[in-house]
């Protein structure tokens, strides 16, 4: 009966991301270097009809790219993070604090520090989903969320730093 009615369930979604994690993860699983999430790809494709509430990129150090920092501003009116060490922390406390804010928490890491992370959000009543490189990815983290999403080739690119492309063009335009 619903089925007819056409029933549409709206659902509020945080996107925090383990860029230092997922970035690992990226290159151990494909063997590319400097592998990088390519979010114009994943983000609908994980999101479906949901809506965004916000998109958070932490990533360990101070040397973080502005572009990447403006593109997820620009596109998903994200912000980017930087942390002392490791993102596990900042990430944790953020994850708390929108757990009364949000439906569900899709958390872009395949780190087991975050299964006691998962649980507690579950015994809050936000749906806890995990988007990572299987193949990285903790066992014990995919069976405590409740979704999730493997992260594919499709889904990444590999990032060129401005110096080396400049030099490549520089090699280019002296023949």
């Amino acid at each position: 009966m619903n089925e007819d009615l056409g029933v549409y369930i709206s659902q509020s979604v945080a996107i925090l991301v383990d860029g230092n994690n997922i970035e690992r993860s990226i290159d151990s699983a494909f063997d590319v270097g400097n592998g990088m999430i390519n979010f114009d790809a994943l983000i609908p494709k994980i999101l479906g009809e949901r809506a965004l509430n916000r998109l958070i990129y932490f990533r360990e150090g101070k040397n973080i790219s502005s572009k990447l920092a403006e593109r997820l501003h620009q596109n998903y009116h994200g912000s980017v993070n930087p942390c002392h060490k490791s993102a596990d922390i900042p990430l944790t406390i953020k994850a708390t604090q929108l757990a009364n804010k949000v439906d569900c928490i899709i958390i872009l890491s395949g780190d087991s520090d975050y299964v006691e992370l998962v649980k507690h959000l579950k015994g809050e009543g936000v749906r806890v989903e995990i988007c990572a490189v299987e193949t990285t990815t903790s066992k014990y983290l995919i069976e405590e969320a409740e979704f999730f999403h493997p992260v594919s080739k499709d889904d990444i690119f590999t990032y060129q730093s401005p110096s080396r492309h400049k030099k490549v063009k520089k090699k280019k335009s002296s023949r």
